[in-house]
């Protein structure tokens, strides 16, 4: 059960760590300065809305996320929700083929190469279904955490940092429920997936407390580095490559390549709830169904990798507070009813 519960919380973190989170410019979006509260608040919220989410699932051995929404939201307003599921999903995923394309322009490469790649990767991921996805999560999130968070730790050492807020000065505290309501939505579609999978209660609390953890202290730290370097973001497509410019080019490798992977493994998670939403009604194997929306994404991985993130993340954090709305109150409701 631990095990188990452990997988899950690799599913979450790879689904949330992208080529927004991962490269600082999700993070920059939402907090800055003043956000050490915000960030406390996200973990917490994060924690609960994962847990009622993997809770409902697992209590309808859910296969895809449509019966999962429709406990949240209701069936009334399940039909919207999906297509913005849809949508959302859609043009995340296209972020992330984005992403790899200017990971690779980095090191001065077409960015068709990355986007090229990925493409290619993922198709040949799903011909596992969803065990190649959770397999290859387990095996690179540790590494892509533990090589963030030494970066990270190095820098704000050799800045002489502090890790504690100022709790008098804390005035972006709202940028909590945006951020957390963002990265809510595609969880409903992944987690609702791999509700027949679970086996107790166990794995659920496991999952949920962990990634609010790990996620809260990763994006606090990240946050903190981020703020020392805001005169030079705006330089960087990917706010990452500011910081790692102190260390050797080896480490800017490293990290470039789990950068990378963990874009991979949110477009994974994507098309993970695309096709197993679709794949009730559109007949075929995973891995075709996944190579035909890589197809319909590509010719808008052109509009550009922060671009997107500038103004698809933000509208998409206000949309989906009703959601979370709905999330922290289904336990009260869900008594009553």
């Amino acid at each position: 059960m631990i095990n188990s519960g452990i997988k899950w919380m690799f599913l979450i973190i790879g689904a949330t760590i992208g080529a927004g989170y991962a490269s600082g410019r999700e993070l920059w979006q939402f907090f800055g300065p003043e956000s050490g509260l915000a960030i406390g608040l996200f973990a917490i919220l994060f924690s609960f809305c994962i847990y009622v989410i993997l809770l409902i699932s697992f209590e309808n051995s859910a296969t895809h996320y449509l019966p999962v929404l429709q406990k949240i939201v209701g069936k009334r307003l399940s039909g919207l929700y999906d297509a913005m599921i849809i949508l959302y999903l859609f043009s995340t995923t296209v972020i992330m083929l984005a992403g790899s394309g200017a990971t690779l322009q980095a090191f001065n490469f077409s960015k068709w190469w990355g986007i090229g790649l990925i493409s290619a990767l993922l198709i040949v991921v799903f011909i596992w279904d969803i065990r190649g996805i959770v397999s290859l999560n387990t095996f690179i999130l540790p590494l892509l955490i533990g090589g963030l968070l030494y970066v990270l730790l190095l820098f704000n050492m050799q800045q002489d940092l502090s890790l504690f807020p100022d709790l008098n000065h804390q005035s972006n505290w709202t940028a909590a429920l945006p951020f957390t309501a963002l990265n809510i939505l595609p969880l409903i579609a992944v987690l609702g997936a791999v509700g027949n999978q679970m086996k107790s209660k166990v794995e659920i609390w496991i999952a949920s407390i962990g990634s609010g953890a790990i996620l809260g202290t990763i994006s606090y730290i990240y946050n903190g580095s981020l703020i020392q370097i805001s005169e030079e973001i705006l330089l960087y497509e990917i706010p990452l490559f500011a910081i790692l410019k102190h260390y050797p080019y080896i480490m800017f490798l490293f990290i470039s390549i789990l950068l990378w992977i963990a874009i991979f493994t949110t477009a994974a998670s994507g098309i993970l709830g695309l096709v197993t939403r679709f794949r009730s009604f559109v007949k075929g194997p995973f891995w075709l169904l996944a190579a035909l929306t890589i197809v319909l994404m590509l010719p808008l991985t052109s509009l550009g990798f922060s671009t997107l993130i500038q103004y698809l993340y933000p509208l998409y954090g206000v949309l989906n507070l009703y959601v979370l709305s709905c999330l922290l109150l289904y336990p009260i409701i869900n008594k009553f009813n």
